[in-house]
């Protein structure tokens, strides 16, 4: 009778007893979406109709209109149900193996970091005089390099003015229906992260008549978007390329990158698990420095006689 069960419906009970309070909320919502658009795309599928030729015709179908990092996310969910399906003998082979993945073409993205006098120009037009607003929360991703959700979630307390660092404990889950505060991405995202003598004056003066332990700015229900429109606003009146609130943490990173800050340093600085995440992230401009490193090895040696 468990081969009659259709993929979608054996996908679904898999996922609520494996994966549910066993991920992050936000982690468990992507399989709600592997879940989503296995009813949309086979939602006649049965699990003794699957072979390595039903699987892949559903990898195609789902590869026409997304890219092939989405295909491969999807898959990976996919997979590690069958693979549990096949050794409780509800299938007898694995529909997976050798499965191509396929995608479309990589999307043209918006600008992904600024340069450093963009970044001048942008800063140039915040108005800081006006108490708690957005421009106060683009200036602390610039200078620290949180995630979107690190940055909600910064409360007073999270300041250690006399020794000018920022304390990252925790996220706020903004995406939730009952949003609060939640664990960080991973372990090595809580950290302390440096601050510079004039970003402490800044946040000091800001946050002297706050409470302590809530966040600053979060008052009400918080989107992403919204942020990205008003930044994306700011760009254009101040005549830079138009980029994300991620891209203002890509931002951050690259300007300490191109500064000579170790990829290390770097890493730490943004709670990177670890530096092979960094270098894939700034593989083009570490690419771009080793040349200009290159450029100074060939001249000193050629100064040696």
């Amino acid at each position: 009778m468990t081969q009659e069960v259709k993929l979608h419906q054996y996908f679904f009970q898999w996922m609520r007893l494996y994966k549910l309070d066993a991920v992050r909320p936000v982690t468990y919502r992507k399989y709600e979406m592997t879940h989503k658009q296995l009813v949309s795309l086979a939602p006649d599928l049965k699990m003794s109709e699957l072979t390595r030729l039903t699987y892949q015709q559903l990898l195609n179908d789902y590869a026409e209109n997304h890219e092939r990092q989405t295909v491969m996310d999807f898959h990976r969910h996919i997979k590690s149900s069958l693979i549990d399906a096949l050794e409780e003998d509800i299938i007898d082979r694995d529909p997976t193996r050798k499965a191509i993945i396929k995608g479309i073409q990589h999307r043209q993205h918006k600008t992904k970091f600024l340069n450093q006098h963009e970044v001048q120009e942008l800063l140039n037009i915040l108005v800081l005089d006006e108490g708690v607003n957005w421009d106060y929360f683009i200036l602390l991703i610039a200078k620290t390099g949180l995630r979107f959700a690190e940055a909600l979630a910064v409360t007073p307390n999270d300041f250690d003015f006399a020794h000018q660092y920022l304390n990252i404990s925790k996220t706020w889950d903004y995406k939730s229906a009952k949003a609060g505060f939640a664990p960080t991405k991973n372990k090595s995202s809580v950290r302390k992260i440096q601050l510079d003598w004039q970003t402490v004056i800044q946040f000091s003066q800001l946050t002297k008549n706050l409470p302590e332990d809530l966040p600053i700015f979060v008052n009400s229900k918080v989107y992403n978007d919204t942020v990205n429109h008003y930044l994306e606003r700011l760009c254009k009146r101040a005549s830079i390329p138009v980029i994300s609130v991620h891209g203002l943490r890509h931002t951050h990173a690259s300007l300490l990158l191109y500064a000579g800050v170790s990829i290390a340093s770097v890493a730490r600085r943004l709670g990177h698990s670890n530096m092979t995440t960094t270098q894939q992230t700034y593989l083009h401009i570490i690419q771009e420095l080793e040349n200009q490193d290159n450029d100074k090895v060939m001249k000193h040696l050629a100064s040696l006689i």
